[in-house]
C-alpha cells in the first residue's frame, strides 16, 4: 500500500506562489498526480509524474506549476507560481500502481476516483 499526506496549503494574495508537499509511504506506483477540486466543481488533474521523472500539465496550469519529486525524502512536490482566485480549490495527492501519466491525466470527474491512492487534501485559497 501507499500513503500520502499533504501539506503546505494556506491563504494567499493573486500572483503569490505557494509549495504544497506529499509526503509518500511505500513504494508500490508507477505515477503520481496532484489532483484539485475547486468549489463546485468535479476534481481535475492538475500535474503528474511517473517514476523516471516525466511530468505532464494540464493546460490550465502549464508554465505556473511544477510538480517534482524528492526520492530521497520520499515527497512530491507542487510548486504554484502566479496563483490566481480560479485556483482556489483543495489540492489532493494521488499515486497508481498501473496507470502512466498519459492514462492518469484522461481521468476527469469520478472516472480519477480509481485511482489506487489518495491523501485527505490540503486547501489553497487566492484572494
Amino acid at each position: 500500500d501507499v500513503q500520502l499526506v499533504e501539506s503546505g496549503g494556506g491563504s494567499v494574495q493573486a500572483g503569490e506562489s505557494l509549495r504544497l508537499a506529499c509526503a509518500v509511504s511505500g513504494s508500490n506506483y508507477r505515477s503520481m498526480g496532484w489532483f484539485r477540486q475547486r468549489p463546485g466543481k468535479e476534481r481535475e488533474g492538475v500535474a503528474y509524474i511517473d517514476r523516471n521523472g516525466r511530468t505532464t500539465y494540464a493546460d490550465s496550469v502549464n508554465g505556473r506549476f511544477t510538480i517534482s519529486k524528492d526520492n530521497a525524502k520520499n515527497t512530491l512536490y507542487l510548486h504554484l507560481n502566479s496563483l490566481k482566485p480560479e485556483d482556489t480549490a483543495t489540492y489532493y495527492c494521488a499515486a497508481d500502481s498501473k496507470l502512466t501519466v498519459g492514462e492518469m491525466s484522461k481521468c476527469s470527474g469520478s472516472t480519477c476516483l480509481s485511482i489506487d491512492y489518495w491523501g485527505k487534501g490540503t486547501q489553497v485559497t487566492v484572494s
